[in-house]
């Protein structure tokens, strides 16, 4: 009996007992053309994908199937007209990303989604005509200000919410972004020491300081410890997105705080500059902070000298902002020098062409004084 049938009929048996139609296979891409992509599923005949089969997205690019790279594919019927078993991705995609997006929810794996859309409370995407949504609160771990700027880009989201029987999907980054930092904080803790020097970013001024993140932890770096110069305001030295290199100064892992510094990864000033100045050189230098006792002068940037009330003139004054103000510039004597303690003794006095001592220089500098000079004349 099997010798009298037809090719047809053989056809037919082979395929009732192998494919039927509705059915989703696996097969490897054998050639991929203008208008139609080949498949071997394992058949005698090779499977066919007319370009209208192939995806539902406008913008896919039938480039991006492969020769050998392996799809799925559901069997429209078991001959094209040329022996070729028609085949249909887009519809085998259509039902097979619900259930690869019901496991990714299950198990919380990553999915990449084109995000294409700005709409109300978040931004939408596509997944093998799948539309995903995810709300502005889980578009990153930071707060998104321009939700377009996400517009054109595949992430790599999480499925919070999946409803099958209501079509919805909701996504996020923002966990995403969230584990990708915890795992870079246990690489930390495990890694840092203090004294060591780490990259990190700027992420946020506040009036104490800056705080500075380091692989996933935030340390902050105090105003004292932004710069050898004396800091009023963070703003001076750093801005929010600086990218900076940090010296590690104390580590709490218990409280998982660091305290960083900016300015001991530059050279300190009081070890290095300041072994050219030498005690009665007269300088110039810029008034940078009051306080009751006098006021503080920079010399140069890092170094600071204190001038008290009795060295800033020869008039009685009950405070140094009686005379001078922040960011006036004049000059200074030293009076005394402490590298060790950081500390510079002034006198502005003492520099001034008024001084005692300018008088009695000048008075003497050509060899008699103004007695003699006028000891002839009689008043």
């Amino acid at each position: 009996m099997e010798e009298n049938m037809s090719m047809k009929d053989l056809m037919d048996s082979f395929e009732l007992k192998h494919f039927h139609k509705g059915d989703i296979v696996k097969g490897k891409v054998i050639s991929v053309k203008n208008d139609e992509v080949i498949v071997n599923i394992g058949h005698f005949a090779d499977g066919v994908i007319p370009k209208s089969e192939i995806s539902n997205n406008k913008d896919f690019n039938i480039d991006d199937i492969k020769v050998d790279s392996e799809i799925y594919v559901m069997v429209l019927s078991g001959d094209d007209g040329e022996g070729n078993v028609l085949l249909s991705k887009k519809k085998a995609d259509s039902i097979k990303v619900w259930d690869d997006l019901e496991k990714d929810f299950e198990k919380e794996n990553l999915i990449k989604v084109k995000f294409s859309q700005v709409v109300k409370g978040g931004i939408v995407g596509d997944l093998n005509s799948v539309r995903i949504f995810m709300p502005a609160s889980q578009c990153a771990s930071r707060r998104v200000e321009n939700l377009e700027e996400l517009i054109g880009k595949t992430l790599d989201v999480k499925v919070i919410e999946f409803e099958k029987n209501k079509k919805k999907v909701v996504v996020s980054r923002r966990i995403v972004e969230e584990e990708i930092k915890n795992k870079e904080k246990q690489v930390l803790w495990k890694s840092i020491k203090v004294g060591e020097k780490r990259r990190g970013k700027v992420v946020k001024l506040v009036k104490f300081g800056a705080f500075v993140e380091v692989s996933g932890v935030q340390g902050l770096v105090h105003l004292n410890d932004l710069s050898w110069s004396r800091v009023n305001k963070p703003e001076e030295v750093v801005n929010v997105g600086d990218e900076v290199e940090v010296y590690i100064q104390e580590i709490d892992m218990d409280k998982e705080r660091l305290s960083l510094s900016l300015k001991d990864v530059v050279k300190n000033p009081w070890h290095t500059s300041i072994k050219k100045y030498k005690i009665n050189d007269i300088l110039d230098g810029e008034v940078s902070k009051f306080i009751k006792a006098g006021a503080f002068i920079e010399i140069e940037p890092g170094i600071e000298g204190f001038v008290h009330l009795s060295e800033i003139c020869y008039d009685n004054i009950a405070k140094a902002s009686d005379v001078l103000q922040l960011g006036q510039k004049v000059k200074v004597k030293i009076l005394d020098i402490n590298a060790d303690e950081h500390k510079l003794s002034l006198s502005i006095k003492d520099a001034s062409e008024k001084s005692k001592e300018y008088l009695e220089y000048n008075d003497n500098e050509e060899g008699f004084s103004l007695g003699d000079l006028f000891k002839d004349f009689k008043f």
